[in-house]
């Protein structure tokens, strides 16, 4: 049993960091969801503690995600409009990957500009608030990817430190 809470737990850390880029998926919950199933195998020591605080650094994180975006719009003077170009144009970048690793920077900023020029801003007003939007959702990108990656390293660390216990077949 210990072994599949391993692999499905590991599952749910890679799942965890792709849902950091993709907006359905909530990325630190799936990771920390993962780390939890970890701790639950018989060969990991429990810490509560420990789970305790990525749990709420989880939550924290992702209901940041939502406040960090809106939070660079309204400074920037954009809209919802912007908000949503920005989460198409890097779906746009994750399935189409037309210019590469770069799409991934290129595509929300210019979604986030059509959403702001189709609620009938002004150009530059569009402009500023594209960027706004732009940055607070790299911000907020950003945060779930260092977040759940923290949250893989911590899972890896223990992995190996116990991998006696849980490889062990007595």
């Amino acid at each position: 049993m210990d072994i599949f809470f391993l692999v499905l737990g590991f599952l749910l850390m890679l799942v965890g960091i792709l849902g950091s880029f993709l907006p359905i998926l909530p990325g630190p919950p799936l990771s920390w969801v993962g780390l939890l199933l970890l701790y639950l195998t018989t060969a990991v020591p429990d810490n509560w503690w420990l789970l305790g605080i990525t749990l709420t650094i989880a939550l924290t994180v992702t209901v940041l995600d939502y406040v960090i975006p809106a939070a660079g719009t309204k400074k920037f003077g954009g809209s919802r409009a912007g908000i949503w170009g920005s989460i198409i144009g890097l779906l746009v970048a994750i399935f189409f990957p037309i210019l590469g690793p770069f799409g991934i920077i290129v595509w929300p900023f210019v979604g986030a500009l059509v959403g702001e020029l189709t609620n009938k801003s002004d150009n530059k007003t569009a402009l500023k608030a594209a960027f706004g939007s732009f940055i607070g959702f790299l911000t907020g990108t950003f945060l779930k990817f260092l977040i759940t990656v923290i949250y893989l390293g911590l899972f890896t660390w223990k992995a190996i430190e116990y991998s006696a216990e849980i490889f062990s077949f007595t």
